[in-house]
């Protein structure tokens, strides 16, 4: 063992009904304990969430709702929990960022009195990305054993993207060599962007919903209903113009077909006071 403890590591990872750490919930929690003389302990509990896991998400994850609607609630478990991680630090990958905010979230709504500030927190996804330089320079090292000369001048590191690409595709044979692949493929996130930033996206029914902050993953038709004042808060706040640019797009589509839609009801409305005119 290399790592030095004076208390136990609690290494623990997360499945949940998604990613918003206010709205989704815990279905599963893992967590190896490795204590100070370097014995280890398990902790595995599914854990039903009370609300339904979507299924785009179950078949990243495999676990259904079947699977745990037998299952007790986080705030079953929670006392053989709170026991098991009492003397101990914490360990991840991508960690910090949802499982311990999705950890302390449901712990909270649980009624839980565990205060995880007070404990250390490793997320071995950040050692890695600091200590493996995810840079041109180091692409450009590993995927063509070159130096990259030049470095942050346009004409270079455009060159150099170009090498690491046909080096990319000629070393993994799962990369298919089309355009539309590879730009599928290198797609951030699991949504796709409608904008550049990724603050609107398109979900699997090609409605375009917001992809960030309290209204991610409603639709921009369902918001204009329910808070109409919210995309006018995003018009005039510090967004970038493209972003402004496609929700303009969007409303205006809304409003058109809206208008589409209304426009026979309207013309039969009329048609029939006409009528009704004429026959008194």
């Amino acid at each position: 063992m290399n790592i030095s403890l004076n208390k136990s590591l609690a290494i623990f990872d997360i499945e949940a009904t998604g990613l918003s750490i206010t709205s989704d919930r815990i279905v599963e929690i893992a967590i190896v304990k490795i204590a100070p003389d370097g014995s280890r302990t398990d902790f595995l509990k599914r854990v039903n969430p009370q609300i339904p896991i979507p299924k785009e998400v179950s078949e990243i994850h495999g676990i259904y709702d079947e699977d745990i609607k037998d299952e007790p609630t986080l705030k079953d478990i929670l006392p053989e929990l709170e026991a098991f991680i009492a003397d101990a630090d914490f360990a991840g990958y991508n960690s910090n960022k949802f499982d311990l905010p999705m950890l302390a979230e449901e712990l909270l709504r649980a009624g839980s009195t565990v205060d995880l500030s007070v404990k250390k927190h490793i997320d071995v996804q950040n050692i890695f990305h600091k200590m493996e330089q995810r840079t041109l320079i180091a692409a450009y090292s590993f995927y063509c054993q070159k130096n990259l000369e030049n470095a942050h001048t346009a004409l270079a590191d455009a060159e150099a993207t170009w090498e690491v690409l046909d080096a990319q595709i000629d070393k993994y044979e799962e990369l298919e060599s089309d355009v539309d692949f590879l730009a599928n493929f290198s797609q951030y996130g699991n949504v796709t962007r409608l904008d550049f930033a990724g603050r609107l996206a398109i979900n699997e029914e090609g409605q375009v919903i917001y992809n960030f902050g309290k209204q991610k993953d409603k639709t921009v038709a369902e918001v204009m209903k329910t808070e109409p004042g919210y995309h006018g808060w995003l018009l005039n706040a510090d967004f970038p113009l493209y972003t402004k640019q496609c929700l303009k797009k969007e409303i205006n589509r809304i409003k058109d077909e809206k208008k589409q839609n209304n426009a026979p009801a309207n013309f039969e409305s009329k048609l029939d006071a006409l009528k009704n005119k004429f026959k008194s």
